[in-house]
């Protein structure tokens, strides 16, 4: 059998998975993006279906102020007795507080968080069959400690720290230790760590103890996981976590990126699968400690999803769970019922390049070969007001196609907005009534073309996609493509109406 990486395209980092029975669940990083952690489910491990987000209201996640990349880290999922317990970071302009939530059912709804008081990030659990519950990050008490894993245990039922955090392992002498997990097996406690930065030297590495306290012996041929050296179409691999399926083979899902064009990547870090097996008491991922993009391996039995839609003609009660924001929308910001069969914009005050909740609706950009398509309506009054569509990495680094007024003229402009760089690329004047708009990603450009009144779409310009990099704009994110309305500084006086909006990937995993 063989299948292709990433099983989750597009930017969902940091995969946590966890088993129960014949089903698995995983989790992913959200970063500024409200609802935040993206839940999924899968039968064979490889094809998944989201069922929801984790933190979906105020109370768990208040993402106020928080800058690009900050936000909800590397989440840990586990499931016991019944419990599924989903521990992170939230990251806000320095400070890293860990808190966990919990529910019964994977689709929620989710607990609000439990707080705890040990520092760092990429919080882990694990849940001895002694009944004891511990907690590892990356650091302890404070930031100013070794950078190294650091273990304390708590009470699960409160969040009280019962120890103080004791430092487990420098890790295996790569950059940036963290990402830990412990597991058993064999009467041994395994813990795995990322290290390394998560770039091109990314990896993963393992070291065992017969104590959960140490001390721990590094796996004599560490990194378990590195594509550093690999000429592979999948790059910076590494922030993984481990699972026995149900018919004992074992399986690792793990973080990496494909290159867009040169060594500049944009879709964000995406999430693989690789097989494991076990030798001489150490894991072996993939017989070589790297990963294709093609996978041969012995797969569990299919069971692929019903295709989901990748068109959206918001007739449903709610957004499908595809869509975000940035940070916490203003419920009165979005209405699918003023104008049924609409998505219906406000536009408020915020513009896309503040670091607040402008009215946006995002979704990733899961391939380089893609249509984005929709039809709206927007009747700017004031020069100020615009509408439309965006490719956004972040808020400093956006493509806008948009209808705006310019000299009392409704027009189409196609703007680049690349930190002190910001260009128009075309304007185009615009007749009354509904327009639609497309965009066509490859892995060189991004091409913006309209239509008006059912005429053939014309293409007004094209961008590269090398500006939307993340070597060039920073961060952890990948491109989101949205929809928007802005006043850029004052509510727009009327709505943005959105008819239907279309996503179609021109070849599988482009």
């Amino acid at each position: 059998m063989n299948y292709k990486n990433p099983v989750i395209p597009g930017f969902y980092p940091d995969p946590s998975i966890c088993r129960v029975g014949h089903d698995y669940y995983l989790v992913n990083s959200s970063f500024e993006y409200f609802p935040g952690i993206p839940f999924w489910h899968s039968r064979d491990l490889i094809h998944w279906r989201q069922l929801g987000h984790v933190l979906t209201r105020r109370s768990q996640l208040d993402l106020g102020g928080v800058r690009c990349s900050d936000g909800i880290y590397a989440p840990t999922l586990r499931h016991h007795q019944g419990v599924f317990y989903l521990i992170t970071t939230l990251v806000n302009a320095g400070s890293y507080r860990n808190f966990y939530v919990t529910a019964t059912d994977p689709a929620g709804p989710w607990s609000d968080p439990v707080w705890y008081d040990q520092n760092g990030i990429d919080p882990s659990l694990f849940f001895d069959n002694n009944g004891r519950v511990y907690f590892q990050s990356n650091r302890g008490l404070t930031f100013k400690m070794e950078r190294a894993i650091y273990q304390s245990e708590l009470e699960i039922q409160t969040g009280r720290r019962l120890t103080e955090p004791k430092m487990l392992w420098r890790g295996s002498g790569g950059s940036y230790v963290e990402g830990p997990h412990i597991y058993k097996r064999d009467g041994w406690y395994y813990l795995l760590t990322a290290e390394g930065g998560t770039s091109y030297g990314h990896m993963v590495a393992i070291a065992r103890s017969r104590d959960i306290w140490g001390e721990y012996e590094s796996c004599p041929h560490n990194p378990i996981l590195s594509n550093r050296h690999a000429y592979e179409a999948i790059h910076g691999t590494g922030h993984a976590d481990l699972v026995e399926a149900a018919d004992g083979s074992w399986w690792m899902v793990h973080l990496a990126f494909r290159k867009t064009v040169g060594d500049i990547h944009t879709l964000g870090r995406e999430t693989c699968l690789t097989p494991v097996t076990w030798r001489d008491g150490w894991p072996v991922v993939n017989g070589s400690g790297t990963v294709s993009e093609t996978v041969v391996a012995q797969t569990l039995p299919p069971h692929p999803w019903s295709a989901t839609a990748n068109r959206d003609d918001f007739a449903a009660e709610q957004l499908g769970l595809s869509w975000v924001h940035l940070r916490n929308p203003d419920a009165a910001d979005y209405s699918l019922t003023e104008r049924p069969g609409f998505l219906r914009l406000r536009g408020m005050a915020a513009g896309l390049s503040e670091l607040a909740s402008p009215t946006l609706v995002a979704r990733r950009q899961q391939h380089f070969n893609f249509i984005a398509a929709t039809r709206m309506q927007f009747i700017p009054l004031e020069p100020n007001e615009e509408a439309g569509m965006t490719l956004l990495m972040t808020n400093e680094h956006h493509y806008d196609f948009c209808v705006t007024n310019r000299a009392g003229r409704r027009v189409l402009v196609v703007r680049y907005h690349l930190e002190l760089i910001q260009q128009t690329a075309a304007v185009i004047p615009l007749p009354p009534g509904p327009v639609e708009l497309r965009i066509i990603g490859t892995r060189m450009h991004y091409a913006f073309g309209y239509s008006h009144h059912g005429e053939p779409f014309q293409e007004i310009a094209r961008v590269n996609t090398r500006y939307l990099g993340t070597e060039v704009t920073g961060g952890y994110n990948g491109v989101m493509i949205g929809l928007y309305a802005s006043g850029n500084g004052q509510p727009c006086a009327g709505p943005a109406d959105y008819d239907w909006f279309d996503y179609q990937p021109q070849e599988a995993h482009s």
